[in-house]
């Protein structure tokens, strides 16, 4: 349930979004009347435009006048195409989550918080912060150890972030609530799931603790991967507020002159980027989510190193398969294949004719077997990818979104490094091994290791789940003889949330009529 100030900061953002002229320049595709009639309102109330000016611009002003957590926001809904449109979510993907520093005796304050140890005790020196984002801020310090002092990256969470954010994503409800009432045709797209995403995802981003899990699970991952790796953790320096992890000595992939001042091959690092993405997809179904040039360095020895890995994407073995099937069916130009999987996997609905869905595939994949391959974009063709399954009611699918948004920046990043780089030279390795060994014989031994084990489990939970079927065919023969009936606590708790939802229904409704007038009232 919202509260009223929800409705309050609801009310704010539509008046930043409206001033700064970015309601005006939504695209009025699929937009009921009253919409349309309410932007074109919207336009006579926004600021004039400067020349030149681009609507990116005027969203990136509008998310600084929000505040930090509406960048972590947008940068999420970056990854949303599906959501917010294509043409939003790129420029979305231009917020530059590039924050003021907060003091560093705060920052001090949330370390010995967090670890309970003073800074002195911690490290030998801690130095001023070097950058800051939305949600923490990074300082460099020095660490003693056994073979000398070591320099390490100290990231600091922001302070009073997590109170700001908890208020500002009750607001996202509120919309994503309305989106789902007043506009039918985008509950496909499940808006409210879509800001639960955001929730959790944030929450977890807001722990750095998990940040540290994250690093050192691809650490693992990546062990025995030439060319790849990620900064080790400190864990004894590491905490729900803090992390401390190995400097990264390196040159930025956004730094091509740098990069080939040091040396390196920009092809060969293309190469490395490409098939350690799709191997740490397929192979072990756990990747680095935000892979853009500023998270990815190289350092002297010419290994590319990730780092800020507070957002991370996850496949199970269905959406492995899933995807190595679509990329080797449209390899193989067999489009039926590419289809009967969608319907397999569940994504397209049983009543839609696997057919002509398939014909939808080939109008994909028939353009592409007539261009040189270094011109095929591997994410453009998921993009025209989903979009051909909105045709067929294609539920969004979470993991699947952010696996093709990270893959369109990762190949963005090779081609900046390699314009006329083959992106299916370099992934067939990758890609035909994981088909061999998972599409193959030996799927067939996979599968019946994974069915043996599953049935091995369920004969062991079977008298826990003999029991509590008795237990609920029992209460259905009662609710059956005597109806079903709500003890008082029950009854009581139901009332009293009814009397409430009436209540903030009514303030609600009070205190928008107030901030529409504080607001006209601004106006004239």
């Amino acid at each position: 349930m919202s509260t009223p100030g929800a409705y309050i900061r609801l009310a704010r953002i539509g008046w930043v979004l409206v001033r700064e002229g970015v309601v005006s320049a939504v695209p009025t595709e699929h937009l009921p009347p009253f919409a349309r009639f309410a932007q074109k309102a919207a336009g006579l109330l926004a600021r004039r435009r400067v020349p030149g000016e681009e609507r990116s611009d005027r969203l990136s002003r509008a998310v600084a006048r929000l505040g930090p957590s509406y960048v972590k926001i947008g940068q999420f809904l970056a990854t949303r195409p599906d959501v917010v449109g294509a043409e939003f979510a790129a420029d979305l993907s231009l917020l530059q989550d590039r924050m003021a520093t907060f003091p560093q005796n705060e920052a001090k304050t949330a370390i010995e918080g967090s670890l309970g140890r003073t800074v002195d005790d911690l490290y030998a020196e801690f130095s001023e912060p070097m950058a800051a984002a939305s949600i923490a801020q990074v300082h460099p310090a020095i660490v003693m150890r056994d073979s000398g002092p070591e320099k390490v990256a100290v990231k600091v969470i922001r302070p009073g972030v997590r109170q700001r954010f908890a208020s500002d994503i009750e607001a996202m409800y509120l919309v994503s609530h309305m989106q789902e009432r007043f506009l039918p045709y985008t509950r496909r797209l499940k808006p409210v799931e879509v800001t639960k995403t955001l929730e959790q995802t944030t929450k977890i981003e807001m722990d750095l603790r998990l940040e540290a899990a994250a690093l050192s699970e691809l650490g693992e991952n990546t062990k025995d991967d030439s060319g790849f790796r990620v900064p080790k953790v400190d864990w004894e320096r590491t905490g729900r507020d803090v992390v401390t992890m190995e400097w990264i000595d390196g040159v930025k992939m956004s730094d091509i002159e740098g990069l080939k001042a040091a040396g390196h091959d920009l092809n060969l690092l293309a190469e490395v980027l490409i098939q350690s993405f799709l191997r740490h997809t397929l192979r072990d179904g756990f990747f680095h989510a935000d892979m853009h040039q500023g998270n990815l360095f190289v350092d002297d020895a010419g290994h590319i190193v990730a780092v800020d890995m507070g957002i991370v994407g996850r496949l199970g073995k269905k959406e492995r398969r899933f995807l190595a099937e679509i990329l080797f069916g449209f390899i193989t130009r067999d489009y039926q294949r590419v289809a009967d999987v969608h319907f397999e996997a569940g994504y397209v609905p049983s009543h839609h004719d696997a057919a002509s869905f398939a014909q939808a595939i080939r109008a994909i994949g028939e353009p592409i077997h007539g261009q040189p391959a270094e011109t095929i974009s591997m994410a453009k063709l998921l993009t025209l990818l989903f979009e051909v399954t909105e045709l067929f009611d294609m539920q969004t699918r979470p993991e699947l979104v952010m696996l093709q948004k990270t893959m369109v920046v990762v190949e963005g990043v090779a081609r900046t490094l390699n314009p006329r780089f083959n992106m299916w030279k370099a992934s067939e390795p990758v890609v035909g091994k994981w088909i061999r060994d998972n599409l193959g014989p030996k799927r067939i031994v996979t599968d019946l290791r994974d069915g043996l084990h599953a049935a091995l489990r369920l004969a062991e939970a079977a008298p826990e789940i003999a029991a509590r079927t008795e237990k609920f065919s029992s209460e259905i023969m009662a609710m059956s003889e005597n109806g079903l009936r709500f003890d008082a606590e029950t009854a009581h708790a139901i009332g009293k949330a009814e009397a409430k939802h009436t209540r903030s229904g009514r303030i609600a409704l009070w205190l928008i009529a107030a901030t529409l007038a504080y607001i006209a009232w601004q106006v004239t």
